[in-house]
C-alpha cells in the first residue's frame, strides 16, 4: 500500500521520523520474535486512501529496514544494531537476513485501526490528540502541527508558508536551528496572529491559548472573520515584517537581523532571540501599521533608532524579564512598545 500511494505517511508527519538506530532494530527484533507490537491508526481520506496517524515510528522503522523509506534527505536501508535479545541479528541488513527470518517477517502483522472518511472531522483532530498527548516528546507546535491540521489544514498551510518568508527568516534569524526544526518559528507566527487577533482573551498558560486560537482558527465548519481573515491578517503579517527588516537595516551594526535579540546589562542587543522582544515589536507596531510605508527610506530611519532607543531603555527589563508570561504582563508590555514605536510620527 505505501509504494503504491494507498497509504499515505503525510510529508509533515514524516519530518517527526526520529527513532536511533538501535530503537528501530528492537522494533525488527520484536516483530522477527512476534512479540505483541501496539496497532497503528489510520484515517480514511476521500478518495478511500489511508493516512497514518498514529504509529510513525513503527512504520517508518520497518520501511527504513526495507529499504523503502521515501524521505528528503535519502539514507541507506538500516543495518541492525543494538539487538539485545537475539543479538545475533546486529550487523543484518533486510537483504542479509536469513530466508526463514525473512519470511517471519513479511508475513507478521501489526493490527491497525482505521477511522472512516464518514467520522466528523473533530472525532479524528481529538483522537491523534489524545494518542499524543501523554509522555510525547514532541515540542507543543510539532503536536498542534499534526493534529490540527485534522481539522482543517488551511491555516496550519499558511503558517508554514508564512514562517518561510524572506523578511519574517531575516528578523528570525536568531532562532537556534535546533528551534527551528521542532517549528518554533511557526509557533512564532501562530503567536503573532493569537495575540493580535484575540490578546484580550489570553488570561494564562499560552501553550493553551495558542492552541486554542489554532483550533479556532482550522474549524471545518468556518471562520469568523473576527478569529482570523486571510486576506487582512496574511497582509498584516507580511507589512509587519517588512518594516522590522526596513527599519532594522538602517543600523545594522546595532541592530540588523538582532532586531529580536535579547539585550546585555550594558544595553548591547545580544543574538539571543527574546520572545518578548518578538512580541513587543510585532505587536506594538500595529497600532500605527497602516501609516508606516516600508520604501520611505527616512521614516524606516526614525523607526530603527527608535527600536534601538526602546532596547536600551531601562524600563525595558521590567516588561522583558523571566516571569513575563501572566496577562497582566503582557498587558503591560504591549502598552510600552505601543507607546513608544508610536512617537515616531508624533
Amino acid at each position: 500500500m505505501y509504494e503504491s500511494g494507498e497509504l499515505i505517511i503525510n510529508p509533515e508527519y514524516q519530518r517527526l521520523f526520529r527513532w536511533t538506530p538501535g530503537s528501530q532494530s528492537r522494533l525488527i527484533e520484536t516483530l522477527i520474535l512476534e512479540l505483541p507490537v501496539p496497532p497503528i491508526f489510520l484515517m480514511e481520506t476521500e478518495e478511500n486512501v489511508y493516512e497514518l496517524i498514529d504509529g510513525l515510528q513503527r512504520i517508518s522503522s520497518y520501511l527504513n529496514f526495507r529499504g523503502l523509506l521515501r524521505s528528503e534527505n535519502p539514507s541507506p536501508p538500516l543495518m541492525l544494531e543494538d539487538c539485545d535479545i537475539v543479538q545475533e541479528l546486529n550487523g543484518h541488513t533486510y537483504k542479509t537476513l536469513p530466508v526463514p527470518l525473512v519470511r517471519r517477517l513479511k508475513r507478521n502483522f501489526i493490527r491497525a485501526e482505521v477511522l472512516r472518511k464518514e467520522n466528523n472531522p473533530r472525532l479524528r483532530y481529538y483522537m491523534f490528540k489524545r494518542l499524543n498527548s501523554g509522555g510525547s516528546p514532541l515540542e507543543p507546535q510539532e503536536v498542534r502541527n499534526c493534529t490540527i491540521r485534522l481539522l482543517d489544514p488551511e491555516f496550519n498551510n499558511i503558517l508554514l508558508k508564512l514562517a518561510g518568508t524572506d523578511d519574517f527568516k531575516y528578523c528570525t534569524s536568531t532562532v537556534p536551528d535546533a528551534q527551528v526544526e521542532k517549528r518554533y518559528n511557526e509557533e512564532l507566527v501562530l503567536r503573532f496572529f493569537a495575540f493580535r487577533n484575540s490578546g484580550a482573551a489570553y488570561k494564562h498558560e499560552v501553550g493553551d491559548f495558542l492552541t486554542e486560537f489554532m483550533e479556532a482558527a482550522s474549524a471545518p465548519e468556518g471562520v469568523p472573520d473576527a478569529v482570523f481573515s486571510k486576506e487582512r491578517d496574511e497582509g498584516a503579517f507580511l507589512k509587519t515584517f517588512r518594516v522590522l527588516k526596513a527599519a532594522a537595516e538602517t543600523v545594522p551594526e546595532a541592530v540588523g537581523n538582532r532586531v529580536f535579540g535579547s539585550v546585555s546589562a550594558v544595553g548591547k542587543i545580544r543574538g539571543q532571540f527574546a520572545v518578548y522582544h518578538f512580541e513587543g515589536l510585532a505587536l506594538g507596531v500595529q497600532s500605527i501599521l497602516d501609516r508606516l510605508d516600508p520604501d520611505d527610506s527616512a521614516q524606516m530611519a526614525k523607526l530603527g533608532q527608535r527600536i534601538l532607543e526602546i532596547k536600551q531603555d531601562p524600563r525595558l527589563r521590567d516588561h522583558t524579564g523571566g516571569g513575563k508570561n501572566t496577562a497582566s504582563a503582557y498587558k503591560a508590555r504591549l502598552a510600552f512598545f505601543t507607546s513608544e514605536l508610536s512617537k515616531i510620527l508624533a
